[in-house]
């Protein structure tokens, strides 16, 4: 499985540095790599008869319990062929769409990066490994949201959707560690045993916020939902593969691997259906007064994401069935209709329904595509939404407490779900037009292909449910609840309240749609409170804290190195200095000191004599030859002491900051005469401090006996783990070999920014 992974990233990478060698019609050979990813994973289909899961291991990190380890049971497979299937549809889509696109190579890389972050997270199998995949997805859709980087509503729409994702995964790495520090595993198919150990801890609570405040921020849910809907400045390939079927069902994802081990009855499921009740009825009523097609169908995914959760909430057997069944109905019709709308604004540039009318001579087949998306979406019979729409209204009848309730809210959501579904299917195709656009394009083959294969895909399964039933969505059931269950997808149920619910929600969905541009004008009047809405509030407090940040950068970031080591040093010795003086008893015993020795004297007024020269100078060679000195002098010192490798050390740094200094230095003016007085006492008074505060901390040490358990442990163990005979190697280079790593990660940061400084070129050097 590893395997796999790695080459989608280098496919990934290949594609990238390609560049221009290709032309663009060449890159619908791409297809084929996604394609066969689809069927790798639709083998697996066949093993999922015989074991309910399988179980691949590959050790990393073994010492801290990181691995990667990847899980294939019937959730990661439904994922992982929505997320290689309709990933073949969006490529050889693309292909078409974005043909005139500059930097098609970048998009393509981008895509494939986004494809195998979303596999790897499906299929990990370790916390550790769901966070990394989890922050690529964040990554690479950022990326993909705002490949149209020349727009600034495409880069403000990236930042966004980054911004509130990136702080979703902030949460659930505190979820994942407070987890793995509960039951002392990462391993998530060991979590699962460990149910009770996790509800009955103290930080149980915690650990659902954390893990709530993720998978609520990436599945859109009410407040963080509106990065969503400005995320469809996106291209229409973009929007149609992360929106329906892939990151925003990733948060869906993580709710429903950890349903087993972390549903209470109380917190966990309350919660859930709270959230995703609000979700719910606040996208779908949003979505039927939104003119421009891809906002209908953004804030009408917010609504089907709420519906998920909503449904992972009520936690009875028929709402995860329903739950695991609609997650595969909407990846369908919502897919469709995404990539219908890519076709109308690319055949009539406009996406504004107002003046969308009778585009179904032109495009007959496209059409009829999406009206069976359409009518998926409202719960038609013969749809595979209709069985969807059906299993959630037993769900929410079956409810012990609120099933009234409940229903009412299933079905307030689901006849604004059918308005929104028909002005996003039908409107555009329906009567004549007003007048027949100049360069009306029709769509080509590779643009209504994967829209009729979507559409065909909801009717089969709809007209025979078993194939979908039998295939992954029982599977997917088993590993969401548990447990097997005798519950299977049926086209009839019969005359019942359920039947009447769903005609219900068809003929007021019907009516909410004609009557619809009646009722949009007297209610724009709702969008007066757009200044109380999540969106407002959260891009008002962003613009404080912006000023904040400012303010403070003005007063403690004002360009002077001066004043940086002032507040450094100011901060460590006011820290330090209040933990040793309120919890250390001082007691200063110099009876033990050993005498001055000659060289030791005479080495000591050099380091003297250097620092009087350093700080009087008004040249700066004689301040850099003078700090060298006390450098030299130093490395002098640790081999009186018996410490010859740190001298070679501190002799090596002391040379090179030397000739660097020197070459920086050189041909810069001497010293600026400085005579403030008030300034130089100041400065003397910290450094009094800190260097008195040292002396104390060095002569308390010595009162204490030194505790040799850390040096004896590097001692034994450096040549029997690390394989090194010299102790101060074994710890910088293995023992702290995280520290290194991330000082390695730090400076590449660093050199990245210099080289953009570097590169970067003004406005006006631009438009010359």
């Amino acid at each position: 499985m590893i395997g796999i992974l790695i080459t989608v990233f280098v496919v990934a990478f290949l594609i990238l540095f390609s560049g221009n060698l290709f032309r663009p019609k060449y890159f619908r050979l791409l297809t084929i790599f996604p394609l066969m990813l689809f069927l790798y994973f639709g083998y697996f289909l066949i093993n999922l008869q015989w074991e309910s899961s399988l179980l691949l291991h590959y050790k990393w990190i073994p010492a801290l319990g990181i691995n990667l380890d990847f899980k294939l049971d019937g959730l990661s497979v439904l994922f992982s062929l929505m997320i290689t299937g309709i990933g073949t549809l969006i490529y050889f889509y693309a292909s078409d769409y974005l043909k005139n696109a500059q930097y098609l190579n970048r998009f393509y890389c981008y895509l494939t990066l986004f494809m195998g972050s979303m596999l790897g997270l499906v299929l990990s199998d370790n916390l550790m490994s769901v966070f990394m995949f989890w922050e690529l997805t964040s990554i690479t859709s950022f990326f993909l949201i705002g490949f149209n980087n020349e727009e600034e509503n495409s880069r403000k729409s990236a930042m966004t959707a980054f911004a509130i994702t990136g702080l979703g995964g902030f949460f659930l790495l505190a979820g994942f560690l407070l987890i793995a520090n509960v039951t002392g595993s990462f391993s998530i198919h060991e979590l699962m045993n460990s149910r009770e150990i996790l509800q009955n801890n103290s930080l149980y609570v915690l650990i659902l916020i954390f893990i709530f405040g993720g998978a609520f921020t990436k599945s859109a849910q009410f407040p963080f939902h509106f990065w969503l809907p400005g995320a469809m400045a996106a291209p229409t390939p973009v929007s149609a593969y992360l929106h329906s079927a892939t990151m925003v069902k990733a948060g869906i994802y993580i709710l429903a691997r950890f349903s087993p081990v972390l549903s209470d009855g109380y917190i966990w499921n309350h919660t859930l259906m709270i959230v995703g009740g609000i979700t719910m009825i606040y996208g779908a009523f949003h979505s039927i007064f939104r003119t421009d097609l891809k906002a209908i169908l953004a804030y009408s995914t917010v609504s089907a994401l709420g519906i998920i959760v909503f449904l992972l909430g009520i936690g009875t057997e028929y709402a995860l069935y329903a739950a695991v069944t609609f997650i595969l109905v909407h990846a369908l019709y919502k897919a469709t209709l995404f990539l219908t709308a890519g076709i109308i604004d690319h055949a009539v540039h406009t996406r504004d329904i107002t003046e969308l009318w009778g585009l179904g001579k032109y495009m007959p087949i496209v059409a009829i595509a999406a009206f069976v998306a359409a009518l998926s979406s409202a719960g038609v019979p013969l749809t595979f939404g209709f069985i969807s729409k059906d299993l959630i209204y037993e769900s929410t009848l079956n409810f012990p407490k609120w099933g009234l309730y409940l229903t009412i809210l299933a079905v307030a959501t689901n006849v604004l779900l059918a308005c929104s579904g028909f002005l996003a299917g039908v409107k555009p195709f329906l009567g004549k037009l007003t007048k027949e656009p100049p360069h009306l394009h029709k769509p080509s083959f590779y643009l209504w292909l994967p829209v009729v294969i979507l559409s065909m895909l909801t009717l089969v399964f709809g007209i025979f449910p078993y194939i979908a039933d039998d295939g992954i969505l029982n599977y997917a059931f088993e590993s969401v609840a548990g447990g097997e269950t005798a519950l299977y997808l049926k086209l009839w149920h019969g005359f019942n309240t359920v039947l009447m619910l769903s005609l219900l929600t068809i003929v007021l969905g019907l009516f909410l749609f004609v009557v619809n541009r009646y009722l949009r004008a007297p209610l724009q009047n709702i969008f007066k409170l757009e200044s109380i809405s999540p969106q407002s509030l959260t891009e008002s407090f962003g613009e404080f804290f912006r000023k904040f940040a400012f303010i403070y950068t003005r007063l403690m970031h004002n360009g002077y190195l001066r004043n940086y080591l002032i507040v450094i040093i100011l901060f460590i010795t006011g820290l330090v200095g209040y933990r040793f003086f309120t919890t250390v008893p001082i007691e200063l015993i110099t009876e033990d000191l050993s005498g001055f020795r000659i060289y030791e004297l005479t080495v000591f007024i050099i380091i003297l004599v250097s620092i009087f020269y350093t700080l009087r100078t008004t040249s700066r060679l004689t301040a850099i030859a003078s700090l060298g000195v006390i450098g030299y002098c130093i490395c002098l010192i640790f081999v009186f002491y018996g410490a010859p490798d740190l001298a070679m050390t501190q002799f090596a740094i002391d040379t090179l900051t030397v000739v660097l200094f020197v070459l920086v230095l050189f041909k810069l003016p001497g010293f600026l005469p400085f005579r403030n007085k008030k300034i130089i006492f100041r400065d003397a008074l910290i450094s009094l401090g800190f260097g008195g505060l040292i002396m104390l901390i060095t002569l308390q040490s010595l009162v204490y006996p030194a505790n040799k358990e850390i040096s004896r442990f590097y001692a034994e163990n450096a040549y029997t783990l690390a394989k090194g005979k010299n102790v101060v190697n074994v710890i910088l280079v293995d023992f702290r070999g995280f520290d290194t790593l991330i000082e390695s990660v730090v400076l590449s940061i660093a050199a990245l920014g210099v080289y953009g400084i570097l590169k970067y070129r003004g406005i006006n050097e631009e438009a010359d």
